[in-house]
C-alpha cells in the first residue's frame, strides 16, 4: 500500500507550507535551503515572484533528514557537504539511503559492513561490535588453560569454564559489588 502511494506520489506536489509542516521546519528554512540548492523541489521550482514551489514526497523526506541532522548537532555546512558528496557520486535518490551521525560528521551506511564518512571525501570507516569480540574471546579462552590469580596454579581449560560460574557464587558471597557485576556478566 505504501509503495504504491509513493510510486503515485511522483505526479503529486506539495506546496511550501505543507512541506514545512510535514518536515517540521520553518518556511524561512525551506526557502533558504531551496535558494541555496540544499533541497530543491523536484516537482516544480519557483519561477519568479508569486510562483509556488512544489515538493515531492521524496523531497520532504530529505527535508526531514536535514532537520534531524540539525537537531543532532550537525552543522548546516557539514550537512551541505555530505549531501553534495552524495550528489557528486551520482546518488540521485537521497531518500533511499541511510545516514548516521555522531553529531559532528555524517556517515552513509551502505550495508551492515560498509560505512562511509561523507565529510572526508567518502573515506571508509569501520565499527567494532564489542559483544562480538567478547563472545569470540570467551570461546577461544574456553579451550585454553588459565592461571589462578591467588596461587599461580595453572587451571586446565575445562575447569576455567566451571570457574566462571563458581566465581559468580564467590562474588555474591563476598559482597564485592564490582565482582558481582563481573560475575553476572560472565554468567550471561
Amino acid at each position: 500500500m505504501l509503495a504504491s502511494a509513493i510510486a503515485g506520489a511522483e505526479d503529486v506536489g506539495y506546496r511550501g507550507p505543507t512541506a514545512c509542516h510535514a518536515a517540521g521546519i520553518s518556511y524561512r528554512q525551506l526557502d533558504y535551503w531551496a535558494r541555496t540548492g540544499l533541497v530543491v523541489p523536484s516537482v516544480r521550482d519557483a519561477a519568479g515572484s508569486g510562483s509556488q514551489r512544489l515538493y515531492s514526497f521524496r523531497d520532504i523526506v530529505v527535508l526531514k533528514v536535514v532537520k534531524r541532522l540539525l537537531d543532532a548537532g550537525v552543522s548546516l555546512q557539514n550537512i551541505r557537504k555530505a549531501i553534495d558528496t552524495l550528489r557528486s557520486r551520482g546518488v540521485g535518490d537521497l531518500a533511499g539511503i541511510t545516514l548516521i551521525s555522531d553529531g559532528t560528521t555524517v556517515y552513509e551506511c551502505r550495508s551492515p559492513e560498509e560505512v562511509v564518512d561523507l565529510l572526508q571525501g567518502g573515506q571508509g570507516v569501520f565499527g567494532i561490535a564489542i559483544s562480538g569480540a567478547f563472545k569470540e574471546i570467551e570461546g577461544t579462552l574456553s579451550h585454553l588453560p588459565a592461571e589462578a590469580a591467588a596461587t599461580g596454579e595453572e587451571l586446565p581449560a575445562s575447569q576455567t569454564q566451571n570457574d566462571f560460574a563458581a566465581g559468580a557464587d564467590d562474588a555474591f558471597n563476598t559482597g564485592d559489588e564490582l565482582a558481582m557485576r563481573r560475575a553476572r556478566r560472565r554468567a550471561g
